[in-house]
């Protein structure tokens, strides 16, 4: 027991017993940072998998809104065209009121041909403006190919050649 004794109260002996402690917390810590260390490592794989996938999505996107934004401008190039068709049915409406008013001024054909236009134009835009009848009953009188005309729209529909004649008499 004296050898104990000498051995406990010897410096050495609390010097080795230090060191051995710190060694061991040392191993303690070493052990935990590597799993630490694997944790993230196993963290930072998951994420770039993550943002692989993410960044083939965004590129599957794009494509996808690429082909979107062709269409929609292939729509609006078909939009422009169809603008231009309204404005050849307008035309049309307009060159057909200027023949029926030419059927009514026949002598003198080109003074009679543009005050037919002018005045089909004036009740184009007046029509346009709210001003005159629907549209839909010209799109209706207009509509039946021109052989069949109901006799209804024909006698509703004034037409300002006839309402002048009558004016000036």
């Amino acid at each position: 027991m004296d050898t104990i004794k000498t051995i406990v109260t010897h410096w050495f002996f609390w010097g080795f017993l230090l060191g051995f402690f710190l060694c061991v917390l040392s191993i303690l810590s070493h052990t935990k940072t590597k799993r630490e260390l694997r944790r993230l490592k196993g963290h930072l794989s998951d994420k770039l998998e993550i943002e692989a996938e993410k960044m083939s999505e965004m590129k599957e996107k794009i494509d996808t809104l690429k082909g979107e934004n062709e269409n929609l401008r292939m729509k609006v190039n078909t939009g422009r065209v169809q603008n231009d068709v309204q404005s050849l049915e307008r035309e049309l409406e307009i060159y057909a009121r200027a023949e029926k008013g030419m059927v009514v001024n026949a002598p003198g054909f080109a003074q009679a041909w543009e005050k037919a236009k002018e005045g089909a134009l004036t009740e184009l835009e007046a029509e346009e403006a709210g001003k005159s009848l629907p549209r839909r009953i010209f799109t209706k009188f207009f509509s039946k190919g021109g052989d069949t005309v109901d006799a209804e729209v024909v006698e509703a529909l004034p037409s300002e050649s006839t309402t002048k004649s009558d004016n000036s008499n």
